[in-house]
């Protein structure tokens, strides 16, 4: 992914190292990407920098005299006033103790040394866009608590737009292609519709959550951003930490999506969608992750995409329908609901 033109003449950037030389190649990186970039020898100086101006994205060592990064992060996670501001660790690949503790302080993605500038410019693009969507998602809550019914209205569509752009970096960094991404959310839709004629499901789904499964389906994984490309694109199977820093994508992602949810009634689609990436990896029998919710504890959403996800997977590439759903009626009851297994089945010849 690269950053635009649009990006470039906005933002200021904190980087926080104890090497003189990783700040300098950081910021000849981040001046040629047209930001402003603020320079830190440690945590403690980061601290007093971000109290005058709070900047709009911190690159942080992890570790560090006086202060470590992740310090730094939980700090900065913690105060309300600067809980927003996306944090990237600065790391050895190695370092996967310390990458996964910097993810439950909050921080959102990391670089590692030697830097490469193309990525550095990557991840940095990334998380400032996401933070500048954020941004005007938080100030459109500020104002719905005294908007009018039709200006909420308006603003709701506005929210869409801003979540379907979200979608749109979320399927950027799917390792699925584009025509997956458009099976599985064109198959929710049509089993969302098959759901709602069904007498155990026509209360719980409205038009509504039919329209928001098809945007919630192509947001289960935008999580994914806050994985490192390594990991995501490794071929082989993954290590324990590995595997932990994987499964962390749910809560990264159920995070970015509740933090543009606001009071209003009018935001149900945040909340479905937010429910769909933290839950559409746990299974029917409490065996999945990240929260091991059993049965009808997992939101319907996450339910649908779920065993949607798997469908598309099975058949992908022209694979035989009757083989997957063989495969699939030996895990309904296991991983899936086996009521709305049922009615995949029905309506089978409906899915693409």
């Amino acid at each position: 992914m690269t950053y635009g033109e649009s990006d470039k003449g906005r933002g200021t950037i904190l980087i926080v190292d104890d090497v003189e030389m990783n700040r300098i190649i950081l910021n000849e990186i981040i001046l040629d990407m047209g930001y402003h970039p603020v320079l830190a020898e440690n945590g403690m100086e980061a601290l007093d920098l971000i109290r005058e101006s709070a900047p709009q994205l911190i690159l942080t060592d992890i570790s560090m005299p006086k202060m470590s990064g992740y310090e730094l992060c939980g700090l900065v996670k913690g105060n309300e006033a600067t809980r927003n501001i996306p944090i990237i660790f600065i790391s050895a690949f190695d370092e996967m103790e310390d990458i996964i503790e910097g993810f439950d302080l909050g921080g959102g993605d990391y670089i590692t040394k030697p830097f490469v500038p193309e990525i550095v410019k990557a991840r940095v693009g990334v998380h400032l866009r996401l933070y500048e969507m954020a941004e005007e998602l938080r100030e459109m809550n500020r104002r719905l608590q005294v908007s009018v019914s039709e200006q909420l209205r308006q603003m709701e569509q506005e929210k869409m737009s801003i979540l379907r752009a979200l979608a749109n970096i979320a399927e950027q960094n799917s390792p699925y292609g584009k025509k997956y991404m458009e099976r599985l959310k064109g198959n929710c839709r049509i089993l969302a519709q098959g759901l709602q004629l069904s007498p155990m499901f026509e209360e719980k789904i409205s038009d509504a959550f039919i329209d928001t499964i098809e945007l919630a389906a192509s947001l289960c994984d935008i999580g994914n951003i806050g994985v490192p490309k390594e990991i995501l694109q490794k071929s082989g199977e993954l290590g324990e930490e590995e595997t932990a820093i994987m499964q962390s994508h749910t809560g990264i992602g159920a995070k970015l999506l509740l933090d543009l949810h606001g009071s209003s009634d009018y935001n149900d689609f945040v909340q479905i969608s937010a429910d769909t990436a933290h839950y559409h990896h746990e299974n029917w029998d409490g065996s999945g992750y990240p929260e091991h919710l059993a049965g009808n504890e997992i939101p319907l959403a996450a339910q649908i995409v779920s065993l949607m996800s798997r469908f598309c997977t099975l058949t992908q590439d022209g694979k035989d329908r009757q083989n997957a759903i063989a495969v699939m009626s030996r895990e309904a009851g296991v991983k899936f609901n086996p009521d709305i297994f049922n009615i995949c089945c029905k309506i089978l010849r409906q899915l693409s």
